[in-house]
């Protein structure tokens, strides 16, 4: 009993100790009071300098406009990291360089090819065309404070860092690209196929199409059937984008079986990327049929052999 009691008393003193640290007003949290919390730094994008690397030029150039949110803590500099990947991690972040900023003003966050490489410590050729960088700024203060992708905050969907009505200046994301050149017709080794013509590692054919700037896949779709219009896709000088337009390229039977068409999967009919540099091609095409049958975006991944 003399124990039980001993037990009862300390809980009760710890209970009255508790209660006399509390905070008078109900502000029990201390984030709850407005008094207690410090002013940031944000950064906002005004605008795209390039979003497509070309890793055939030294001096291409990539990056975005940003400026200071003018209620934030004043920015003395930026610091421009950037990650092959989407990685958060700050360990895997490279620092390409600093940025002086000037209250009030809009600063060129910008790199080229050249000084991604010095940043890596490897050839622009190590980039392979299909891959994207991500690049991390981060707004240093006049008192030496940071804030980055990591610490901006952030509420879902809807937050700072992922809220597009904000524009968010702490991330943004550059595709390695190069341009194209033509001269696609040949052997090509089949890498993935989700609509199932072909099995990976079986050999297809690729042409050049009529355009200058086209390739024609119609050995490729349909695998084995009639070509009703050929499969041509159209691929954008500059960086190697593929749109397919809609078609309707071929049956798998007779005359009375069933049509399929095809459409790029992506807005406007954007399909994906063709690269001549390296003899790659991967598209996202939508299959339906005369039928009615909507059978979605299916990847198609080809190399050069």
């Amino acid at each position: 009993m003399k124990k039980f009691l001993i037990i009862i008393f300390a809980v009760c003193a710890a209970i009255a100790a508790l209660n006399s640290c509390k905070k008078s007003g109900g502000n029990i949290n201390p984030l709850t009071d407005i008094k207690n919390l410090s002013v940031g730094s944000y950064l906002v994008i005004d605008s795209t300098i390039n979003p497509n690397l070309n890793v055939t030029s030294g001096s291409s150039k990539v990056g975005v406009v940003v400026h200071q949110y003018p209620l934030g803590e004043v920015v003395d500099h930026i610091l421009l990291y950037t990650t092959l990947g989407t990685s958060t991690d700050t360990t895997q972040w490279k620092l390409v360089k600093s940025v002086p900023y000037t209250a009030g003003s809009k600063v060129d966050l910008s790199t080229t090819t050249s000084e991604l490489a010095t940043a890596f410590g490897v050839p622009s050729s190590a980039f392979a065309p299909g891959s994207i960088f991500t690049f991390f700024p981060r707004a240093v203060t006049k008192s030496g404070k940071v804030f980055d992708i990591n610490n901006a905050g952030d509420n879902g969907g809807g937050g700072l860092i992922t809220g597009p009505a904000y524009k968010s200046g702490f991330s943004f994301t550059v595709y390695v690209v190069c341009p194209f050149t033509g001269g696609m017709t040949g052997t090509y080794k089949v890498i993935r196929d989700d609509w199932q013509d072909w099995a990976p590692g079986n050999l297809v054919q690729v042409t050049d199409g009529p355009g200058a700037n086209q390739i024609n896949l119609s050995q490729v779709y349909p695998g084995g059937g009639t070509v009703i219009t050929p499969l041509l896709v159209n691929v954008d000088p500059a960086t190697g984008t593929a749109t397919i337009p809609k078609v309707t390229y071929g049956r798998y039977g007779g005359a009375s079986s069933t049509q399929y068409s095809g459409v790029g999967a992506g807005s406007g009919g954007v399909a994906g990327y063709v690269f001549s540099c390296t003899g790659f091609i991967t598209v996202s095409i939508i299959h339906t049929d005369n039928g009615g049958g909507d059978y979605g975006a299916n990847k198609l991944i080809l190399q050069k052999q």
